[in-house]
């Protein structure tokens, strides 16, 4: 299963990764006041890199 790695710090919360996943992984959530992608559904992964790829601030790494 994929392990997905989100920088928080690099994170701008664009929603970029909740738009092209194919399986839905991503949402964003409210952190300390600002939007930030979480991987809610992470056991879904399906390892395309879409997510990591398309971010516009490289904020997202996915590992096998």
């Amino acid at each position: 299963m994929p392990k997905v790695t989100i920088d928080l710090a690099k994170c701008t919360g664009e929603g970029t990764c909740v738009d092209v996943c194919p399986v839905n992984v991503f949402e964003l959530q409210e952190i300390k006041g600002k939007k930030k992608s979480v991987a809610k559904n992470e056991k879904d992964c399906i390892g395309c890199r879409s997510c990591e790829v398309q971010c516009p601030e490289k904020a997202i790494k996915i590992e096998d």
